[in-house]
């Protein structure tokens, strides 16, 4: 990124720009630049302006109520983690001896970059529009107001801009003696701004535009009513403002903070108020970038675009605290801090959509917070102070081995792979040694499903216990361990024939949620059926009430498998792709059953029979619950587990139904919980968008350390003309574009490095090997097709 400084002139150019009464506005950089405008529906609903220093949480019509559970009612607002900088604003107008409260937008429109909100209807002959976005690496963000006048005549308003500040800190800041302390404010004449500090700490807020103020005072503004919680206080900055028929005029402010010194805050504001087109142009250029890498292109413009926005998404959730680290956060506004889990499955989508930059950052953050375990032990969720909620749970040690894994047979770099091998190791030793109480090597814990009592041998950590010995025993190999290789393999294989016998229950056409005792089990039958009562979910009390009958005349102490739940967790066997193929395809058309048309339930049994046709808003509980959630993880996890079967069209529709999901509140994102519930942007959507698109419909599974890529498509019957490029591979870029049609397929692939090899493997019975670069090859069909290519651009056809 480049750095803008601070020239020997400065302070020229700082006194010639306050008194600068005209700027050109920055939206005008927006113009090749697409922006998706909102759901006026939705317009009373949570956006965030993102940056990686600095973010701003607001509602789509220009206001800040108080949001969020994690710190309550303080999750919105501006955020410079660890700490809160301010409540938000409010912006107001007086015309004629009327007031008007800019927070009440008529439209929202969302950009990769930033956010523009347009107030048409309040004001006769004047329409304004409010735009912010957020210059990555700077603890700031700018907004600027302008003001076009419609009418024939001159208009000439006052204008005023409040700050509304609560610096404070971020969740679990008591653990890290962050104590909150009333604020207060200091008017900085020569900047023209206000300037707020926390009593008790040096952490500062600087808040200001490029004109001067006619006015200023403490207090907040007469014309809107915002009486945000918290130890804040209210600095308001007054303009007049007069703009000629058809003319307009754009006010830009800069809020700027620091958790260290004023002397940073008052670089930092002085750096974004003189430099603000040029980080606006950098942002562009970065998000550009990001588009094109994974490029996608699909006659399902609907899905391209998702698929396309949701790396936009990603780039939103990076946290960046230099004290701590920078890392992909989990999702917003209540989770804008790091998991373990989270990252184990964000970054496999990340890394195959060229994000090494922040994979590498991610995987070293969660690395170094997890040290503190000593033992291997990967952390669950740690505060952006550095304070660990939660030491993580089973299943995360034996997915950080799998990502490792996974990113290293796509950057090919050993040393990478020799940096995290040790912690793998550790973490293996303490998964079996000190998890796994009766020796059957199914560690005991918490994984995915976090249901209180429901911590016996869960079905995910076993499965991603398994997927961990089997890549744990190629890195060792990679590396030279030989005989470490060999008793990674030989659990591993022990493993996927335990899982597939003691977890799998033929009654229910699934495998179990979990393991356990006939006692746990019927404990866990009660609970389950309170909930399944209070839902209103009959066929799932009747289902319990029966279970809990054949139970009865269980032995108490008997351990087995059990289905209780439905939980989605039951398809990570075919996520993984251990589970053996009937029992795959029967708990996959069972894992049908539990679905809506946005997705899988989390909990099968929250399900009724009227799911299927219910499309509207989802109805959450008043305190903040995953109950009776559809979630864009699982159907992810169950399109990945079609497709490992060999079924794309289904894996298809699970990608179709979260796609539905798109845009439905917040233009241009896709929420945790389908359609409009829980976080409005979630990282580890990347993993169920990218993992089945890139490496399973279009076949990518490389091997860079062999510089070896292996080609395995399997496209839907509806993608008859698709391409993805510039996939970055190693140091290797990689085209790909299928043609499909009823008589053949033709693949034309191109990369930048002619000496690496293609493999292209088609499992598919039905196709025989045409030709080759324009030879004939017309050879007979004996079952998969292999080839092996090399050279900087090839085409391959075949027929049915």
């Amino acid at each position: 990124m480049k750095q803008y400084r601070l020239g020997p002139v400065f302070f020229l150019l700082l006194f010639l720009l306050s008194c600068k009464e005209e700027i050109s506005p920055l939206s005008d950089h927006l113009a090749d630049l697409e922006g998706l405008e909102g759901n006026k529906n939705y317009l009373s609903s949570p956006f965030f302006a993102a940056g990686d220093r600095v973010y701003m949480v607001g509602h789509q019509d220009g206001s800040f109520p108080d949001l969020g559970w994690h710190v309550e009612g303080e999750m919105g607002g501006i955020w410079n983690h660890p700490i809160k900088l301010m409540d938000g604003f409010t912006a107001a107008l007086q015309l004629e001896n009327e007031k008007f409260c800019l927070d009440k937008a008529d439209i929202f429109i969302n950009y990769p970059i930033g956010n523009k909100h347009v107030f048409q209807s309040q004001i006769n002959g004047l329409e304004v529009e409010r735009f912010q976005f957020v210059p990555d690496g700077q603890e700031g963000l700018i907004i600027e107001f302008t003001f076009k006048n419609l009418s024939q005549s001159s208009i000439h308003f006052d204008f005023e801009f409040t700050g509304h500040t609560d610096l404070m800190p971020v969740w679990l800041g008591e653990r890290a003696n962050m104590i909150d302390h009333e604020d207060v404010l200091e008017f900085d004449a020569s900047r023209q701004a206000w300037r707020g500090k926390d009593q008790g700490n040096d952490w500062y807020v600087l808040f200001g535009s490029t004109l001067k103020p006619k006015a200023y005072e403490i207090g907040s503004s007469t014309s809107c009513t915002y009486n945000p919680r918290g130890k804040g206080v209210s600095g308001k900055l007054s303009y007049n403002v007069k703009i000629e028929a058809g003319n307009f005029q754009a006010i830009r402010f800069v809020v700027a903070g620091s958790y260290q010194s004023q002397q940073d805050l008052e670089k930092t504001y002085e750096l974004l108020k003189s430099n603000a087109e040029d980080y606006l142009k950098d942002k562009i250029q970065h998000y550009k970038k990001i588009a094109e890498n994974s490029k996608l292109t699909l006659s399902d413009k609907k899905l391209e675009k998702a698929f396309e926005w949701v790396k936009y998404n990603t780039e939103w959730l990076v946290r960046d605290v230099p004290e701590i680290g920078r890392g992909l956060g989990a999702g917003m506004p209540d989770y804008p801090w790091w998991f373990g889990v989270d990252n184990e499955y964000t970054l496999k989508g990340a890394i195959a959509t060229g994000r090494k930059d922040l994979v590498y950052q991610t995987i070293d953050l969660i690395h170094k917070l997890s040290e503190a375990n000593g033992n291997g032990r990967i952390i669950h969720e740690v505060s952006t102070n550095g304070v660990v909620f939660n030491p993580g749970n089973i299943n995360e040690t034996p997915q950080f081995a799998s990502l490792i894994w996974w990113v290293f047979q796509w950057t090919g770099d050993k040393e990478f792979l020799s940096k995290y091998y040790p912690t793998v190791k550790k973490g293996l030793k303490w998964l079996m040694e000190e998890n796994d109480e009766d020796g059957n090597l199914f560690p005991d814990g918490y994984g995915m499903m976090e249901i209180h009592g429901l911590e016996s041998e869960m079905i995910d950590v076993a499965t991603y216990t398994q997927k961990a010995f089997d890549d744990a025993a190629k890195m060792a190999k990679v590396l030279g361990e030989t005989e470490q290789a060999k008793s990674y393999q030989k659990i591993a294989d022990q493993l996927i024939q335990k899982i597939n016998e003691e977890f799998w229950v033929e009654e229910f056409n699934s495998y179990a949620d979990f393991i356990g005792t006939t006692s746990e089990a019927l404990h866990l039958i009660d609970a389950a059926i309170v909930r399944a009562d209070t839902l209103q979910k009959p066929w799932a009390v009747e289902e319990l009430k029966s279970t809990k009958k054949r139970l009865s005349n269980y032995l108490k102490d008997k351990k087995q498998g059990f289905v209780i739940f439905h939980n989605w967790v039951v398809n990570t066997p075919m996520e993984m792709g251990i589970a053996e193929r009937d029992k795959a395809l029967k708990a996959l058309d069972k894992g049908s059953r539990f679905v809506n048309p946005f997705g899988v339930f989390v909990t099968g049994i929250d399900r009724d029979e009227s799911a299927e046709t219910e499309e509207g808003s989802f109805e959450g509980s008043k305190v903040f619950s995953y109950t009776g959630a559809v979630m864009t993880l699982p159907t992810g996890v169950q399109a990945i587990a079609e497709n490992n079967y060999g079924r794309p069209d289904k894996a298809l529709d699970y990608l179709q139904r979260m796609t539905r999901s798109f845009g439905f509140a917040l233009p241009g994102s896709i929420y945790e919980v389908s359609p409009d519930y829980g976080m409005m942007t979630q990282a580890w959507n990347l993993y169920s968008y990218a993992v089945p698109i890139v490496t399973q419909f279009f076949g990518i599974q490389p091997q860079a350390h062999l510089k070896q890529i292996d080609l395995k498509p399997q496209l839907p019957k509806s993608w008859d003309n698709v391409s993805l490029a510039n996939v970055i591979v190693g140091d290797n870029v990689l085209n790909v574009t299928y043609y499909q049609s009823p008589r053949g397929l033709i693949a034309e692939i191109s990369q930048e490095k002619e000496d690496w090899e293609i493999r292209f493997i088609l499992e598919n019975k039905n196709y025989t090997l045409l030709k080759v670069n324009g030879s004939d090859l017309d050879l007979p069909a004996d079952g998969a097709i292999s080839l092996h290519i090399k050279g900087k651009t090839n085409r391959i056809e075949l027929k049915k």
